[in-house]
């Protein structure tokens, strides 16, 4: 059971998470609190969610090896070298090409989840999180490549795990992702082709989901590029915002 009954944060001057409210949480992070991400269970992005991202890929979705548009969730694995949290400096290629910022909701797994009813499902969830799902730009999206997908960092979690009750309609959040120095990147939850509850009956029909497992909704289509030197925001609905920043790879070191 991972029991959740407000918002969960994690300092990073701090042994152990803290369950506190939401005055408390905004007012720390508004004190340029760092955090470490606030759940460490198994975190598992999926694609092609969004249905513009779907129509994207227009009449190659009907080309082999596939030859029809996929039936089940299209799910990938963010591995433990990805976490990162609030305030996290991410390194990523010095280059043009940039990172892709994927900001999508992540939803925190409450109790033990497999073959479960869409009727049910909300009720295993312990609550939301922000995820940046970062990858860096590629085309292949029926088999997601480790390299681009899982580098060190590449998944910034939190800042905080708010339980469900703080979230009236998780399927109608508006998403928003600032980039210093460009235009504001606006999305919404409406355009899920599976929402919450349909999602989690539909991966645990094949999977088990463990209490704190964060299974991620989906990146919007379009999702924004960031480089090396910038600052990033993602705010979904009225969760407390994620912030980081991307720094350049050092010459011969750091990766």
């Amino acid at each position: 059971m991972f029991a959740l009954h407000d918002h969960l944060i994690h300092l990073e001057a701090e042994p152990l998470a803290r369950d506190s409210d939401a005055r408390t949480v905004r007012a720390l992070l508004a004190n340029g609190a760092a955090c470490t991400p606030p759940v460490t269970g198994a975190v598992y992005g999926t694609l092609l969610n969004d249905r513009a991202a779907l129509d994207a890929l227009g009449d190659a979705v009907n080309a082999a090896p596939y030859k029809a548009p996929p039936k089940a969730p299209v799910l990938y694995v963010k591995p433990r070298n990805t976490f990162a949290g609030h305030r996290a400096s991410i390194t990523v290629p010095n280059d043009d090409e940039g990172v892709q910022v994927g900001g999508s909701l992540g939803i925190v797994i409450g109790r033990t989840a497999c073959r479960v009813s869409v009727e049910h499902a909300l009720e295993y969830v312990a609550g939301y999180t922000i995820v940046a799902d970062l990858c860096v730009p590629h085309e292949s999206v029926y088999r997601p490549s480790v390299r681009f997908r899982a580098r060190d960092g590449f998944c910034v979690l939190g800042p905080a795990a708010v339980a469900r009750r703080h979230v009236d309609d998780p399927d109608a959040l508006p998403i928003a992702i600032r980039i210093e120095g460009q235009a504001p990147f606006n999305a919404t939850t409406t355009t899920w082709i599976r929402n919450v509850a349909r999602l989690i009956a539909d991966v645990t029909e094949f999977m088990t989901l463990a209490p704190g497992d964060v299974l991620t909704m989906g990146v919007p289509h379009g999702a924004p590029i960031a480089h090396a030197g910038d600052e990033i925001s993602i705010a979904i609905g009225e969760m407390p915002p994620l912030c980081f920043s991307m720094k350049a790879k050092a010459e011969g070191g750091e990766r």
